[in-house]
């Protein structure tokens, strides 16, 4: 039986931080254009691109670029929102069967052209509930009580070559089954960490200044 998947953007029109985020530009296209094209460009793997929006100008922009838009509700289009609660609302919107939900956040604009293809291909192969997207972190991290500073990671004046791998969550993709979403999870109890040790991992736009290293990056990395 073939499988069904769709990608799902959830873009909405307020950001307090940073005003009309998802409209800023980046390398001349705004955010939410970054990852519909990217979606449109993995139709081998997704069958349908979603914009979960309460925007009207981020609709006209998905529309245009052959996008489907489900209009969001106010209630889960606040600052407090789950992502978890837009995907929901999509998938109980569309009432098709959805095998797997590919979330793209548009915050996360540069991915690699051939990591869905890479991380799919894992995803499929080892029967993953969910699979999300890390990067490993070479820091020295700790804690700060009572004015002092405590390792968490290391012991003081250990070689930062010699740290435990750990890892934290990028955000460029997420895989993950429709039942899981349903069930108000984005990740299950058999969720597999791909690794992207890549720049592209390090953007994640919240300021202005994010802006800025984003595209230091595209300009020092094209995407290939």
């Amino acid at each position: 039986m073939e499988i069904k998947n769709i990608a799902i953007i959830p873009a909405r029109g307020g950001s307090k931080r940073l005003p009309n985020k998802n409209m800023l530009k980046l390398n001349g296209v705004p955010l939410i254009e970054h990852s519909i094209n990217f979606a449109m460009a993995n139709k081998s793997i997704i069958n349908d691109v979603y914009v979960s929006t309460n925007d009207k100008n981020i609709k006209e922009i998905a529309l245009n670029l052959g996008a489907k838009v489900i209009d969001r509700p106010e209630e889960i289009s606040g600052d407090y929102a789950t992502t978890v609660s837009a995907l929901k609302h999509v998938i109980n919107t569309i009432e098709e069967t959805i095998d797997n939900v590919i979330l793209l956040q548009p915050t996360n604009p540069l991915r690699q052209k051939n990591l869905l293809t890479d991380a799919y291909t894992k995803y499929i192969d080892g029967d993953f509930d969910s699979l999300m997207t890390v990067s490993s972190s070479e820091k020295k991290l700790g804690k700060i009580k009572n004015d002092n500073f405590i390792p968490y990671n290391y012991i003081m004046g250990q070689r930062s070559q010699d740290l435990e791998p750990l890892y934290f969550e990028n955000g460029l993709l997420y895989i993950t089954r429709t039942s899981l979403i349903l069930d108000n999870s984005i990740l299950g109890s058999n969720n597999y960490p791909y690794i992207v040790n890549h720049p592209y991992a390090l953007v994640d736009i919240d300021l202005e200044e994010d802006l800025k290293y984003a595209q230091f990056i595209l300009d020092n990395y094209p995407n290939e």
